[in-house]
């Protein structure tokens, strides 16, 4: 059964209010940026998203570097405009 998630705990808000306290998943990542998640996996296959690391099958991604690429990505932008 799959939490259910309040506007306190989904992962937009806690990015946009604080780092969580926990690595966050490719379903987390998706959710984020709201993408599909096969978005999210060929992302890391091109190695153009968010850094992440396996824990033995699974990926996970560190929040501190998911909020490092987002600025990353804002700062390429600004600069092109």
């Amino acid at each position: 059964m799959a939490l259910k998630r309040t506007p306190e705990t989904a992962p937009q808000t806690t990015l946009r209010a604080r780092l969580p306290d926990r690595y966050l998943t490719p379903d987390d990542i998706a959710e984020i940026f709201e993408v599909p998640k096969e978005t999210v996996y060929a992302w890391r296959k091109k190695r153009i998203g968010p850094p992440g690391f396996r824990v033995g099958k699974h990926i996970r991604y560190d929040p501190a570097e998911v909020f490092t690429h987002v600025t990353h990505l804002k700062n390429i932008d600004r600069e092109a405009a």
